[in-house]
This record gives structure tokens, C-alpha cells and sequence, in this order.
């Protein structure tokens, strides 16, 4: 399973951007596209996921309200659109499959990784 994350660039505080994470390869042995962030000298950070069977998502406290994981089966593209950033959403991140089948936080239930996208946040 291949998975391509874009979308990301630098948007001033307030702003929008919409991530995407397009799949390929074996997706059917997937379940569940997750989105996780990360930057410089922290670790990994959930930011929200969504399963490919039902459109079931789950998202960390900072993203409810602002964020929208959503997905197209028949793109194999999962999004993630993001509302009023803020200068503290500035990071890497990354789109990951996992093969459970429940929803999870933990990014070491994900076996596919993709290469990241950078969002910058300006104040």
C-alpha cells in the first residue's frame, strides 16, 4: 500500500487548507486512513482518522470543530480540511493506513505511512 499526502503550504492564521491522501497499490487490506502531525523535537500527534467501510471518524480534542476528515471510495482519497488555523497547527503531516478495525489514536497501529506534507501557519 502506497499512500501520497498534498494539499499542505503556508496559509495565515485563519485560514483553510485541505489535505489529501490518495491511496494505492493493496488498499483493500486497509481499513482505516488516519491523519497524524508532527513537528520538530515532538512527537507524533493523532490528529483525526476515518474508516474506509462506514465513513466512522474519530478525531483528537484540538481538531473537532475545525477539522473534517472525509473520504471518496472510489478515489481511494481521504481529506482533510482544515478551518481557522491557527499559528500551533504548523507541522508535518502525514497520512497512515492501518488494517485494524477500530478507529485508533496510537500511530503504531498504522503499518502504512506516507511522506508527509508541510502546513505553515502564519501570525
Amino acid at each position: 500500500v502506497q499512500l501520497q499526502a498534498s494539499g499542505g503550504g503556508l496559509v495565515q492564521a485563519g485560514g483553510s487548507l485541505n489535505l489529501s491522501c490518495t491511496a494505492s497499490g493493496r488498499t483493500g487490506i486497509t481499513n482505516i486512513i488516519g491523519w497524524f502531525r508532527q513537528t520538530p523535537g515532538k512527537e507524533r500527534e493523532f490528529v483525526a482518522a476515518i474508516r474506509w467501510i462506514d465513513g466512522d471518524t474519530l478525531y483528537k480534542d484540538f481538531a473537532k470543530g475545525r477539522f473534517t476528515i472525509s473520504r471518496d471510495s472510489a478515489k481511494d482519497t481521504v481529506y482533510l480540511e482544515m478551518n481557522s488555523l491557527k499559528p500551533e497547527d504548523t507541522a508535518v503531516y502525514y497520512c497512515a493506513a492501518s488494517q485494524m478495525g477500530f478507529i485508533a489514536r496510537n500511530g503504531a497501529l498504522y503499518r502504512y505511512w506516507g511522506q508527509g506534507t508541510q502546513v505553515t501557519v502564519s501570525s
